[in-house]
């Protein structure tokens, strides 16, 4: 509505008669500078090539190659760009006080065949909107995965559920877990001692005491959550089951002299399609 050229009215009197401001009439938008552009690109390959870098470390990476910029503009081309650090999740380890620790049993051993120890833990896995929870149970000799199911939630019952799968097939000698309070609770302690399992925990503030089972979830994430599309709880699940396949009886294992976890598992040598 406003004429610039009017040969009567000024443009600041045409905005008074509008009641507009004369900044809304003047604006124009401003777009992307190719320096920007170039900077959102430098940002986007530092992310692809290290995405567990934060807006701390991209920032001080930028400025060292010749990119003078500060945090807090990193962190608005980074929302942008629809991206942000691989970061830690929720603490899954929290102990339950007010029940019962048991005591560390794997100090110097190291298991010598298959069911002897197995250990139990929890992940998070990032999705578009929140997390889903991965609990897992390996035997420490072979690198077996057991079982494995996910959750959105924390609650009990899916450890439960978890820990009833794999003493359906056969049982361990000794079961190692955290502290977590899914570990302490009375429920997960009666069903291994119902089911004459020896109760292991690791050391307050001791997470290499269950390095292997920590092994198997950096693989599972480097080698498939990361790689992937996963979406939903049920990508997830079907993410999740496809690589534990894959890892149980067609990934070679280093510290198994490149065997297969199932053959050293079953003693049943796998034979290459």
């Amino acid at each position: 509505m406003i004429d610039r050229s009017h040969r009567e009215l000024t443009v600041t009197e045409q905005t008074g008669l509008l009641d507009v401001s004369r900044s809304a009439v003047y604006y124009r938008p401003v777009s992307a500078t190719e320096e920007e552009a170039e900077i959102k690109r430098r940002i986007l390959a530092l992310y692809l090539a290290h995405p567990y870098y934060g807006s701390r470390r991209i920032t001080a990476v930028m400025c060292r190659k010749g990119y003078p910029i500060n945090r807090k503009r990193v962190q608005r081309l980074m929302r942008e760009l629809g991206i942000q650090g691989i970061c830690p999740g929720p603490n899954l380890s929290r102990r339950n006080i007010k029940q019962g620790i048991f005591p560390y049993l794997l100090q110097g051993m190291e298991a010598g065949r298959p069911d002897e120890v197995w250990a139990i833990d929890i992940t998070y896995i990032r999705l578009r909107q929140g997390f889903v929870y991965l609990a897992a149970i390996i035997d420490l000799y072979s690198r077996y995965i057991i079982a494995w199911d996910i959750s959105t939630t924390l609650e009990v019952g899916f450890i439960l559920e978890t820990v009833m799968h794999a003493l359906a097939l056969t049982k361990p000698e000794i079961f190692n877990s955290d502290q977590g309070s899914q570990f302490t609770s009375p429920q997960y302690v009666e069903l291994l001692k119902s089911a004459g399992v020896r109760i292991s925990m690791d050391g307050k503030n001791r997470a290499l005491d269950n390095v292997f089972i920590e092994r198997f979830w950096r693989s599972a994430k480097w080698e498939c959550v990361y790689l992937s599309e996963l979406e939903s709880p049920r990508d997830v699940r079907q993410g999740i089951a496809k690589y534990i396949r894959f890892y149980n009886w067609e990934r070679p294992h280093q510290s198994l002299g490149y065997q297969m976890p199932a053959e050293v598992y079953h003693a049943t040598p796998i034979v290459a399609a």
